[in-house]
């Protein structure tokens, strides 16, 4: 695997791709994404500062256990991932103390196991995690995620969930609702409140006009 955009520390990357990603076919979760969420990460440190080698750990093994989005361990997926980490850094002679960073770091990323983050790592991972939730990437993932598990693109008699609850394992556009929409508001540093607003506004600009181009000419129901 390329390391050369895990500048500055190839080194560490070198280490720890082997152990990053599990055999899967899931293209929201691979290396691409790994990618991104190191970019964003570094674009956050600049300005937030943190330690770079808590941040590259965090971000390379976030998803090294690989768990479907419809799956009833996804909520533990998080944790599983940071247990698996930890034992690939006292493989390598990490300091506990790293170790338990960079645990924390990974078990506060996940949206659905609802982990307040403590550390300034913490808070950066989970910060450049959801970046690539929001934005183009994330109506990119979502719609991608949905076609994997068999998602209709939205619901044809009540594309707004004016008179239904909201099901995004059905319809992939309730997910902007149930969650897209709500993650900017969660965003744990200043730089990432900026960077999240900026990418809920193409959100729901995107939004706005699907709906024009499916018949419902209005802004996007954010209830």
């Amino acid at each position: 695997m390329t390391v050369e955009y895990f500048t500055p520390m190839q080194a560490l990357a070198s280490a720890l791709l082997p152990h990053a990603l599990q055999p899967s076919d899931d293209g929201a979760h691979d290396l691409a994404h790994l990618q991104r969420v190191w970019h964003n990460a570094r674009t956050l440190h600049e300005t937030e500062g943190g330690e770079l080698a808590v941040l590259l750990a965090a971000v390379l093994l976030h998803d090294c256990v690989s768990v479907e989005k419809n799956s009833p361990l996804r909520a533990q997926a998080s944790r599983l991932a940071a247990d698996k980490a930890s034992s690939v850094l006292e493989a390598m002679n990490w300091p506990n103390e790293k170790i338990t960073q960079v645990a924390h770091a990974i078990e506060a990323h996940s949206f659905s196991a609802n982990i307040t983050p403590l550390t300034l790592e913490a808070k950066i991972v989970q910060d450049a995690d959801r970046l690539d939730s929001l934005g183009m990437l994330g109506v990119a993932r979502t719609f991608y995620v949905a076609g994997r598990m068999g998602a209709a693109l939205y619901d044809p008699r009540d594309p707004e969930a004016k008179h239904r609850d909201y099901d995004d394992t059905r319809f992939c556009l309730d997910h902007f609702q149930t969650k897209l929409l709500r993650l900017a508001e969660g965003f744990q540093t200043a730089t990432g409140q900026r960077l999240a607003q900026i990418r809920h506004q193409r959100l729901k600009g995107f939004m706005e006009q699907f709906m024009e181009e499916i018949g419902i000419d209005s802004e996007a129901n954010t209830r």
